[in-house]
């Protein structure tokens, strides 16, 4: 009997049939790997331990006794804050490269390079030349694209001068607040590569510098590397619209053959969705036995082609071997990011096949089949022939029944027109809604899962008790997922959830009272959204003034530490759980989540409970509106039962 059962692991219901089972059976998950992994170093929890150089590693003691500085003098903030910083360039490293491919993608596609791909959204692309002043007068689409691919190709190397969009999109007070700080990127790259050389030993030993530059880094994540994605992203394979689809282990099927893809990057997964509608595999697969072919997906994989092809969501980051544990997975294709090793060794329990198809993460144990922009179509109709094969290879196959409707697609751009009408897109109506005390303000809350906690309940908790406060709430990620799958992202939601405020808006203009924006690099979308409020007036002059605020009450990884890291930087209030590994140093830990808001307007908080941690967020929101001086709210909060 594995040690997880002594501990609630899922609200998941569908979740917890499938760990019922591999608990049964033997069969080992993430949550068996964390509890062999207890009890935990104290240290490197609290952020004190070095290992920077080979003269430590060095451990700094919390206590009143015991070192106070590592070997070369380094302190508990200096510490803590050198680590930190680092995760935050790997962060942004890991969001960049997906928005440097992207890019990359669609200049081969300019150039007729790319098999299988074309440019699906010639208008989106129009308003970004537009926007950075590309003349696209007696030019073709493609000469236009080339042109705008090989600018952003230059946001990840430039040398001098700043990024691109902060001067084009953010308010003006909080560009001049980012020039007075010094932390508007030069190029994504340079902020990377100077993070790692003052963390080096012997270099940056100010905590609060550290930081400084930390923040500065971050800004070329969501103000450069993740807009990219998005942008050219939404140029190259389409601009979502909003789409219904279904979510959770019950979506797939056992009279189908199943391909799940997990991962990150579109560039693959939308041209294996493409090929599973191939009239020639349909055929091989009814050969095969099978109905026909789903494609469904785990992590942001899903969210893209959920936004954009409406296809069906597997799950979370959590449910990764626990489809694969249904027997029903023909193959599991994998990209980059959030991907577990473990997956290999648990796949070859089952019939599953695990295709690695980035020489950035391979995989010991599974097929690699290298992806190319210009043999795409063809790779994905191989990938797919693979999954059709393997159907009949399959053992025993339990799916649950539990798969739940959802709405998703939401952008800034259909935003306007929901709000605002088709003649009249605009935001003035969520202004105005927020001025007038229908609505209190706007919290984004995103991430993964973490094992150390119950997988969904931080997300649903905290969403439950902001929209209960009339809060909207926009999502991207796994965050989405977790909500979705309990049903939040559902017009009829608001009904059930919501306060009489968001209610109303949600009731007149037809949406769910939690908006699913996309994929983790399309909080860029929530940035631009802010945007928007500024520009269409009546709440400050600049983004720290907003009644906003962030949360990733179930983080996991570097990328989430950067996405707090570019908000707080942006003037938001962040929380963030489980807490950052800054607590062993009072200093370092003060300055995140006090002494920051005097410098850019925002900070973190570190609440782990999801109720509690919603109340701050509000309270931050109340006191926004309080100096905005806005009117008071017109309905008292209603009591979420987070029984249902």
């Amino acid at each position: 009997m594995t040690t997880s059962l002594k501990r609630k692991r899922t609200v998941d219901p569908a979740a917890q049939k499938v760990l019922d089972r591999t608990d049964a059976g033997g069969i080992e998950t993430a949550y068996d790997r964390h509890d062999e992994q207890e009890p935990r170093c104290g240290f490197g929890e609290l952020g004190i331990c070095c290992r920077i150089c080979d003269m430590g590693p060095c451990r700094i003691s919390p206590f009143a006794t015991g070192p106070k500085r590592g070997i070369c003098g380094a302190t508990a903030a200096t510490i803590a804050a050198r680590h930190l910083i680092r995760q935050v360039a790997a962060g942004v490293a890991a969001h960049s490269d997906h928005g440097h491919d992207i890019v990359n993608t669609l200049l081969h596609t300019a150039n007729g390079s790319a098999q299988g791909f074309a440019i699906k959204s010639p208008e989106r692309l129009y308003e970004l030349a537009a926007e950075w002043g590309v003349s696209t007068e007696k030019k073709s689409v493609e000469e236009v694209a080339r042109e705008m691919a090989e600018l952003a190709l230059q946001e990840f190397n430039r040398q001098e001068g700043e990024i691109r969009y902060p001067s084009l999109r953010a308010p003006k007070a909080t560009v001049e607040r980012w020039r007075r700080l010094n932390i508007l990127p030069v190029g994504i790259e340079h902020e990377i590569v100077e993070t790692l050389h003052r963390t080096h030993e012997g270099v940056d030993a100010d905590y609060k510098n550290l930081i400084m530059h930390g923040l500065r880094t971050a800004m070329g994540d969501g103000w450069a590397g993740a807009m990219l994605a998005t942008d050219f992203g939404d140029v190259l394979f389409g601009t979502p619209e909003p789409v219904r689809s279904q979510v959770n282990l019950g979506v797939l099927k056992k009279d189908e053959v199943n391909i799940v893809v997990h991962g990150h990057e579109p560039t693959l997964s939308e041209m294996v969705v493409a090929a599973s509608r191939d009239p020639e595999l349909i055929k091989l697969a009814k050969e095969k036995g099978a109905k026909g072919i789903l494609v469904g997906g785990i992590c942001c994989t899903a969210n893209e082609i959920l936004m954009r092809q409406g296809a069906p969501v597997v799950g979370n980051f959590l449910n990764q071997e626990l489809a694969v544990a249904t027997g029903a997975v023909d193959v599991m294709l994998v990209d980059v990011q959030c991907i577990m090793p473990a997956l290999v060794e648990h796949a070859q329990r089952f019939h599953t096949k695990v295709i690695t198809t980035s020489k950035k993460a391979k995989i010991p144990g599974a097929t690699h089949i290298q992806f190319d922009e210009h043999t795409a179509y063809d790779t994905a109709k191989e990938i797919v022939k693979i999954a059709v094969d393997n159907f009949p290879n399959r053992g025993p196959v339990n799916i649950p029944d539990e798969k739940t409707d959802l709405v998703a697609g939401f952008t800034v751009r259909n935003t306007f027109t929901h709000l605002g009408g088709r003649y009249r897109a605009t935001f003035r109506p969520l202004n105005d809604a927020i001025i007038s005390g229908r609505l209190r303000g706007v919290a984004a809350v995103i991430g993964c899962n973490n094992v150390k906690k119950v997988q969904d309940f931080s997300h649903l908790t905290m969403v439950r008790e902001l929209i209960a406060n009339d809060v909207l709430v926009v999502m991207t990620g796994c965050a989405a997922t977790a909500c979705a799958k309990a049903g939040l992202l559902q017009p009829e939601a608001a009904a059930k959830w919501a306060g009489k405020g968001l209610q109303e808006i949600c009731e007149a203009v037809g949406i769910p009272p939690v908006l699913h924006l996309g994929s983790c690099v399309d909080n860029s979308r929530v940035l631009v959204a802010l945007c928007e409020m500024i520009r269409e007036g009546g709440l400050g002059n600049e983004l720290a003034d907003l009644p906003i605020a962030g949360a990733a009450p179930e983080a996991m990884c570097e990328k989430a530490i950067a996405i707090g890291f570019y908000c707080v930087a942006s003037g938001a209030y962040v929380n963030y759980s489980p807490a950052m590994r800054v607590l062993g140093s009072a200093e370092l830990t003060k300055f995140l989540t006090e002494d920051i808001e005097e410098v850019t307007g925002g900070k973190f908080s570190f609440e782990g409970d999801p109720v509690k941690a919603a109340r701050l967020m509000i309270a931050h929101m109340d006191k926004k509106r309080a100096a905005l001086k806005l009117r008071p709210m017109m309905y008292a909060p209603v009591t979420p039962d987070i029984t249902k």
